[in-house]
């Protein structure tokens, strides 16, 4: 099985439960790990494939915490780095129907330094490029730019999630796209959200967004549309891939839960170019990630959450 390499923030999340979407009125929070590649790392792990993290956090009792999540999991934790900046925190609030409001305070993440041995790793394996600060400046950009190029050097097998936050990218969307374009060019399989597919293809309609992500370069589309499954799209074939139904508390980490239950059974497979070319095993592997993602939901907190193999299987 591939080892697939996920790049970016650790930090923690303090999650106000049951409190409605406004922060402003939240009195009551709870310490959790967090932070998108980490989550993607973790609900590979969890489901019994091989994930290293490569990120930064603080020297300190948070970066200890988070670390020691990560390798609860059976997350390979040898290339995270730890800095004396404090570890990055964001506060989210979580309304009734699971929905999020985040403040970001960041920290620790964005000193990640660029390490020249990661990329004799890379060959034959996968590197996941799905971080929510990476293109926000700092040696943590510099790193993923790097480290992206080292994954083209050494043909490995790109997935790549934008993670678009509005309040890190308010006033400056153009700059995001900019950014996001050479990835997007290369990713094997690359995963928005119905908001990121429109907004980085400026197209309102998701057929034409789909055309134009394809025409930029991305191979398989994926996007995540809640409730109504996921749309599978190649430039073979398109389809909406049903998920199952849940009653959602808490939607943090959910499309994370996904791309990782996704990266893990393409980690599974020999011939990558054969998978990528059957309609039918890529739609049984949506599938499967749409029942992780929507299992991520029924509880509070993105690591503790996401399902094991166990849990899927059944």
């Amino acid at each position: 099985m591939k080892k697939v390499f996920c790049i970016g923030e650790l930090l923690i999340d303090f999650v106000a439960e049951n409190q409605g979407k406004n922060l402003s009125v939240a009195k009551e929070f709870t310490k959790k790990a967090g932070g998108a590649p980490a989550n993607v790392a973790c609900a590979i792990s969890k489901l019994e494939g091989k994930s290293v993290f490569v990120g930064c956090v603080g020297d300190d009792p948070f970066g200890n915490f988070l670390l020691n999540i990560l390798e609860e999991n059976n997350v390979d934790t040898s290339m995270a780095q730890k800095s004396n900046i404090f570890t990055t925190l964001a506060f989210v609030s979580i309304d009734d129907d699971g929905e999020r409001d985040f403040v970001f305070s960041r920290g620790a993440d964005k000193e990640l330094k660029y390490d020249s041995t990661l990329k004799k790793d890379f060959k034959n394996n996968m590197v996941h490029f799905g971080a929510a600060t990476a293109m926000l400046g700092g040696n943590l950009e510099e790193a993923y730019n790097r480290y992206f190029f080292d994954a083209l050097t050494k043909d490995s097998f790109i997935s790549f999630d934008p993670n678009y936050r509005e309040d890190l990218w308010k006033h400056k969307e153009d700059v995001f796209i900019k950014k996001c374009m050479p990835f997007i060019q290369k990713s094997h399989p690359g995963k928005f959200s119905l908001e990121e597919a429109t907004l980085l293809s400026g197209k309102k309609d998701l057929d034409e967004a789909c055309n134009f992500l394809h025409q930029t370069g991305v191979a398989i589309i994926v996007v995540t549309l809640g409730k109504e499954g996921t749309l599978l799209s190649t430039r073979d074939f398109r389809k909406t891939i049903p998920s199952i139904e849940v009653s959602p508390v808490d939607t943090t980490g959910a499309g994370d839960a996904f791309i990782g239950c996704m990266l893990k059974q393409i980690a599974e497979h020999d011939s990558l170019e054969l998978l990528l070319e059957s309609e039918q095993e890529l739609s049984q592997i949506v599938s499967k990630a749409n029942k992780a993602g929507a299992i991520t939901t029924t509880n509070f907190g993105a690591i503790e959450s996401l399902p094991t193999q166990k849990q899927l299987d059944s």
